[in-house]
C-alpha cells in the first residue's frame, strides 16, 4: 500500500535528498524545505521505496500538498 507524504508547511523546496527507487526507512530525511530562512526537514513516515517525487528543487509547495509517494 502506498503512503502519501505531505508538506507540513507552505515553503520553498530547498534540497531533495532522495530519488525514485530509493529505499528509505522511517525517519530518513526526504527533502528539506525552507520557509522564513528556517530549514524544515521532511522525514519518511514509513519504510519502503520512493515511488514518486512530485516536487522540484526551487519550487514552492503549499501546506498539505502531496510531495512524495512511498510504497
Amino acid at each position: 500500500m502506498a503512503t502519501e507524504v505531505k508538506s507540513p508547511i507552505t515553503a520553498n523546496v530547498w534540497k531533495i535528498q532522495v530519488q525514485v527507487g530509493a529505499q528509505v526507512k522511517t525517519g530518513d530525511v526526504l527533502t528539506i524545505l525552507e520557509s522564513m530562512k528556517m530549514e524544515i526537514p521532511v522525514e519518511s513516515p514509513c519504510t519502503g521505496t520512493v515511488k514518486e517525487v512530485r516536487i522540484k528543487e526551487g519550487e514552492s509547495v503549499v501546506e498539505e500538498a502531496v510531495i512524495f509517494i512511498i510504497g
